[in-house]
């Protein structure tokens, strides 16, 4: 019998932490089986909208939107955009003909995915946080198969269509070993102190920079390195305050591209609790002091570091109290070599490698029963 090629549809974003996974499960389907046809569903005017073509992928967008928890006069068009948001993706799944539907979460994956599940094509989910969001949990009862990155989610979805996988994380970062001499060279940094990673996303975190920038002269006592992203808006503030200090053992960067390094070198990461940062910093084994945002959907982050604390991979310092405890804790945590090798030893046992990979398995095992009649298993009998 012939095969022909598989089409999977991915939808979802808003965010990085969204984006990021649907791209890295693209990609691993993609290595799996590279004549795979994909086409990626957005919601207009996100980022994914950009980021998405950029990687190489086509990609179309819904009048979709999330609803704002303060009374809005943006909420009365709320009902229309998820009808318009339906109405499209039955359009796109008609044209498109997909084998296989992937939500990451966000606000397109609801519309897409119920879509989907109403021609009866075969769904599965990616939930990337220890709590899930509203728009998963919906969708919950319509998908075949949910893939999770914590233990206890049954909680939350029906136990027999969960797959423990962990979150697709950028492969790229996670390249660590035998590069810290290497990132000590291209940071400008001593190889003999102790050194702080200061993480807060792409776009840097108030309260962590507010914390270390109230903290720089601690840390010029306590005679440690911090290799710092600040985020675009933060960043010549912070860099007037380091450089007005003279302070060479920080280094301040608005965004840091080589993870690797910063990674490689950190002895302690200070850092939100975002899903994907979590899952990396799980993944290369390192100590970490985490500050989660608490205005995130259903206080995911605090949910995710909780979660990690409850094993000892991790600390927490609530974001109200950072300003007051979280350069004390992270120097009095760097000073303490069993805590450092605790917090490591029990973040590297929580890690879940080659969720990508996996995730990509069942998608294509899903649209392989659907066409197929059955699992295809080999990758010789794959669809091609």
């Amino acid at each position: 019998m012939q095969q022909r090629k598989l089409k999977v549809i991915i939808s979802g974003g808003g965010t990085g932490g969204h984006i990021f996974p649907a791209l890295a499960i693209a990609n691993a389907i993609r290595k799996l089986n590279p004549e795979t046809e994909f086409l990626f569903v957005g919601a207009q005017g996100k980022m994914e909208m950009e980021k998405v073509p950029a990687a190489g992928y086509k990609i179309e967008g819904l009048w979709i939107s999330g609803i704002k928890r303060e009374l809005t006069i943006d909420n009365l068009s709320f009902p229309f955009k998820v009808l318009s948001s339906v109405s499209k993706a039955l359009r796109i799944i008609r044209e498109f003909k997909p084998d296989v539907a992937v939500g990451v979460g966000g606000y397109a994956s609801g519309p897409l995915l119920y879509a989907a599940s109403l021609k009866n094509i075969p769904c599965l989910i990616q939930e990337q946080n220890s709590y899930p969001g509203i728009t998963n949990k919906i969708l919950a009862k319509r998908v075949q198969k949910i893939c999770v990155a914590y233990d206890g989610m049954e909680k939350y979805f029906p136990k027999e269509k969960i797959l423990l996988t962990g979150n697709p994380v950028r492969e790229n970062v996670l390249k660590i070993e035998g590069k810290r001499q290497e990132a000590f060279s291209f940071f400008r940094l001593n190889p003999d102190k102790k050194t702080i990673l200061v993480v807060g996303g792409s776009q840097g975190a108030r309260s962590i920079n507010r914390s270390i920038l109230a903290g720089l002269n601690e840390i010029r006592q306590a005679d440690v390195q911090v290799v710092w992203q600040t985020g675009k808006l933060f960043y010549d503030e912070a860099q007037n305050a380091v450089s007005s200090a003279g302070m060479e053992n920080v280094r301040v960067f608005d965004f840091i591209s080589q993870m690797d390094f910063a990674y490689a070198a950190a002895d302690l990461i200070v850092s939100r609790a975002g899903a994907s940062t979590v899952s990396e910093i799980l993944l290369v084994g390192k100590p970490s002091v985490m500050v989660p945002l608490p205005t995130a959907a259903e206080d995911h982050q605090t949910k995710n570091i909780e979660a990690m604390v409850r094993k000892n991979a991790a600390l927490m310092v609530r974001d109200a109290d950072a300003s007051a405890q979280l350069v004390a804790t992270a120097l009095a945590t760097l000073s303490n070599e069993q805590l450092l090798k605790s917090l490591a030893a029990n973040a590297a046992a929580q890690a879940l490698p080659n969720s990508a990979e996996k995730i990509a398995g069942e998608v294509i095992a899903l649209a392989s029963e659907k066409i197929y009649g059955k699992t295809v298993n080999d990758k010789s009998s794959m669809p091609a």
